[in-house]
C-alpha cells in the first residue's frame, strides 16, 4: 500500500514493480540506456558510468525529480541498455543514438533560422543594407543566419565609414536641403551635401566591405599604417580622418561586443531556465568577430545538465559544417563530461578544442552577453524583461533551489503595539508584482505582540486554502495556487518559527526570511541554517530588496487603515447608548469611517439602533450643523 502510495504522489506509472525489478538485475558497468514508451517508441537516452546506479535513480520510491524528469518517468513503459567498455565510449555512443533517434525527452537542435544577406546596391552611391532575400541587383558580399548578427554589422560599418541610411536618391539630392541629424553627430559624411566625389565614395564603400569580409584585424591593421603614412607626408587631415575613423571602429567593437581581441575563434554558451521552458544562447566569434548567434529553446529535456547535453548534440549536429569549429568554448558553467567532451570534440576536429567557464574579465563579459540573449528569448514568450527573469533566476542559483522560483509569496507582520495587528502578502510572478493575488490578513489568535506566534497563525491559514475545491463558495485561484517559495519579513528566529508548519502542510514550498541592517535595508537571506549574502549577486540583491520593500509598504499600510478603524471605533463609544459591541456592529455595516458619517438618521437606524441613539450618534458625527440648527 505505502508503494502505491508513493507512486501516485510521483505521477508515475502501474510499470514500477517491473522496472524495479528488472532494475536490481543490471550491470555495474557503463553504458547507454534507451528509456521506451508503451508504443516502443524511444523517448529519452542517456549515458551512466555505473548503470544500475543511475537507471535505478529513475524508480526507486519516493525519488525527488524535477516535474520534466518525473514527466518522462511516468510514460517509461520498459528499457533496452548497452554495455560499453568505458564511460568516454558511452558519451559517444549517446550522442550518436539521440542524433539518429532525435527521443522527446532529450535535447533536440533544430534550427529552422533563414538566411540574412548584406546587400551593396549597384547605384552610383552605393548603401549597405541587410536583406532577407535575394535579387537580381546589387552585390551580396556576406550571408548570415543571424538577424542580430547581419544587422549590427551593418549598423556598425554605417557608422564607422559615415555612409548614409537616408532615403535620399544621390546625386540628385545634392544640396537641394539641409543634411540631417545623422550628419550633425557625425554618423554620417554628409553625401547630400555634395563635398564628397563619386571615387572618394567608391574607395569607403570598399574599405567598409573590406571591413566586413576580412574582419576588423585586418582593417584597422591597414587603416593605421595609412595613418601613420598620411602622418609622415603631412596629410594630416586624412590622418586626422582615418585616426577618427580607427576610433570609431573601436568604440564600435567595444560597445556592441562584435570585436573580441581576446578571443579568436571561439564559441561561447550560457543558458536561461524558466521552469516551462530553457533557451540556450551560442554566441559564435570568428577572426575575432561575433559571426553568428543562435538561440534554441528546449521544453521537454528530462536530464540533469542542460550544458552538459547540449554541448556534444550540438557540435554533433554542426559536425557536417567545414571550419566552424572553434579552439575554445566558454561555458557559464562547467559541465561534468568536461575532459571526456574536450576529447570527444578534438577527436572529432582534429585539432585540441578548450572547455573552459571563466569567472572575471572579457570572457565573463561575452558569457553574460550570451545569458541575456538566453533570457531575452523566454522574456519575449512570458511578456516580461529579461532583467526581471534573470533576477528570479540568479535568485533561485543562491538559495540552492532545484527550479526556479517564479511564484514568490512574502510575508510581513506589522502592529500598533498590541493593537491592530495585521499581515500583509505580497506575489511577485516571473519578477513582477501581480497585485491581484496580494492578501491582507487580520490577526485572531493573538492577544499580545508576538511577531513568531502571528506569523504562524498568518501561514497557517494561508496554506490551509491549498486543498481548496473550486466547487468552495470561497474559492479563491490565487490561495489555491501552491507558491514556489515564501520569503518572510525577518531573519532566522522567524524562519525557524515557521518551518514546522510549512514541513507538515508544503514540505515542497522552499522558505526564507529576508534579513534587514540597522537601516532597515535589505542586507542578506536567511534560511535555518546560517545567512546567505546576496550584496554580490545585483540582480538577486536588487529583486530582494524590491520584494521587502513591498511587502514592507503593503502591511503597515493595512496596519493604519486597521489602527484609524480601531481608533474612531474606540471614539463612537462616547456616545450615550453605544458600547464596544454596538460601536463594532456598526462599522461592520458601514465598512468604512466615511460611509456612517455620510448616513443620515435613517440609514443609522437601519444599522440596528434606536432612534434616540441615532439622533446622539448623527448630533456626535455633525456637531456644526447642531451649532447651526440652535
Amino acid at each position: 500500500m505505502e508503494d502505491k502510495d508513493a507512486d501516485k504522489n510521483l505521477n508515475l506509472n502501474p510499470r514500477l514493480s517491473y522496472l524495479r525489478e528488472k532494475t536490481a538485475k543490471l550491470t555495474d558497468s557503463p553504458g547507454v540506456y534507451l528509456m521506451k514508451n508503451q508504443k516502443q517508441e524511444i523517448i529519452y537516452i542517456g549515458k551512466a558510468k555505473n548503470l544500475h546506479k543511475r537507471v535505478s535513480s529513475y524508480f526507486r520510491m519516493n525519488a525527488e525529480h524535477l516535474p520534466k524528469v518525473k514527466k518522462m518517468v511516468s510514460h517509461v513503459w520498459d528499457y533496452d541498455f548497452i554495455v560499453t567498455g568505458s564511460e568516454y565510449e558511452a558519451l559517444l555512443l549517446e550522442c550518436s543514438f539521440i542524433k539518429q533517434h532525435q527521443p522527446k525527452y532529450n535535447i533536440l537542435l533544430k534550427d529552422d533560422k533563414g538566411f540574412y544577406y548584406i546587400k551593396v546596391s549597384d547605384e552610383a552611391y552605393p548603401r549597405i543594407t541587410v536583406e532577407k532575400h535575394k535579387t537580381e541587383n546589387g552585390r551580396y558580399i556576406a550571408t548570415h543566419t543571424s538577424a542580430f548578427v547581419a544587422n549590427t554589422i551593418v549598423e556598425e560599418v554605417n557608422t564607422i565609414f559615415q555612409l548614409p541610411t537616408c532615403r535620399k536618391k544621390f546625386p540628385q539630392a545634392f544640396q537641394k536641403a539641409r543634411p540631417c541629424l545623422n550628419y550633425h553627430i557625425r554618423k554620417c559624411a554628409g553625401i547630400c551635401r555634395g563635398n564628397l566625389t563619386k571615387e572618394d565614395y567608391q574607395k569607403r564603400i570598399a574599405q567598409a566591405v573590406e571591413y566586413i569580409q576580412k574582419g576588423s584585424s585586418f582593417s584597422l591593421n591597414r587603416m593605421q599604417k595609412e595613418m601613420q603614412k598620411a602622418a609622415e607626408n603631412l596629410d594630416f587631415e586624412k590622418a586626422a580622418m582615418l585616426r577618427d575613423r580607427i576610433h570609431a571602429m573601436q568604440k564600435a567593437g567595444s560597445a556592441q561586443k562584435i570585436l573580441n581581441h581576446h578571443f579568436k575563434n571561439v564559441d561561447v554558451i550560457a543558458s536561461a531556465d524558466n521552469q516551462d521552458q530553457i533557451s540556450v544562447s551560442v554566441l559564435i566569434y570568428r577572426n575575432g568577430r561575433l559571426q553568428d548567434k543562435l538561440n534554441f529553446k528546449i521544453q521537454e529535456y528530462a536530464g540533469d545538465s542542460v550544458l552538459n547535453s547540449f554541448v556534444a548534440q550540438f557540435y554533433q549536429n554542426r559536425r557536417k559544417l567545414e571550419n566552424d569549429f572553434p579552439n575554445i568554448i566558454l561555458l557559464e558553467s562547467s559541465i561534468a563530461d568536461q575532459k571526456m567532451t574536450e576529447k570527444m570534440l578534438s577527436e572529432q576536429t582534429g585539432f585540441k578544442i578548450k572547455i573552459i567557464t571563466p569567472q572575471k574579465g572579457s570572457g565573463l563579459q561575452l558569457i553574460q552577453m550570451a545569458k541575456n540573449n538566453a533570457m531575452e528569448s523566454i522574456a519575449i514568450q512570458e511578456n516580461r524583461t529579461s532583467k526581471e527573469l534573470l533576477a528570479v533566476e540568479a535568485l533561485g542559483k543562491i538559495l540552492g533551489m532545484s527550479r526556479v522560483p517564479k511564484y514568490i509569496e512574502a510575508y510581513d507582520i506589522s502592529n500598533f503595539a498590541s493593537e491592530s495587528m495585521v499581515a500583509g502578502m505580497v506575489v511577485f510572478e516571473n519578477g513582477r508584482p501581480l497585485k491581484k493575488a496580494y492578501k491582507r490578513f487580520r490577526i485572531k489568535e493573538q492577544q499580545h505582540q508576538n511577531d513568531y506566534a502571528c506569523m504562524q497563525e498568518v501561514i497557517k491559514r494561508r496554506l490551509s486554502h491549498l486543498s481548496d475545491s473550486e466547487s468552495d463558495p470561497d474559492y479563491d485561484s490565487y490561495f489555491a495556487r501552491k507558491p514556489d517559495l515564501i520569503l518572510l519579513d525577518g531573519g532566522k528566529g522567524h524562519v525557524h518559527a515557521v518551518a514546522g508548519i510549512i514541513q507538515k502542510l508544503a514540505p515542497d514550498i522552499a522558505l526564507f526570511g529576508m534579513v534587514k541592517d540597522k537601516k532597515h535595508r535589505t542586507r542578506a537571506i536567511a534560511g535555518n541554517g546560517n545567512e546567505i549574502s546576496i550584496s554580490g549577486i545585483q540582480e538577486a540583491f536588487q529583486f530582494v530588496t524590491r520584494i521587502q520593500d513591498e511587502v514592507h509598504r503593503y502591511s503597515v499600510a493595512y496596519m493604519h487603515n486597521v489602527h484609524k478603524k480601531n481608533s474612531f471605533r474606540s471614539d463612537l463609544t462616547q456616545v450615550a447608548g453605544i458600547g464596544q459591541k454596538r460601536a463594532q456592529k456598526l462599522m461592520l455595516y458601514f465598512k468604512t469611517r466615511d460611509a456612517l458619517w455620510n448616513a443620515d438618521l435613517q440609514e443609522l437606524q437601519k444599522a440596528g439602533i434606536s432612534e434616540k441613539t441615532a439622533q446622539a450618534l448623527y448630533a456626535y458625527l455633525h456637531p456644526a450643523q447642531q451649532e447651526g440648527s440652535n
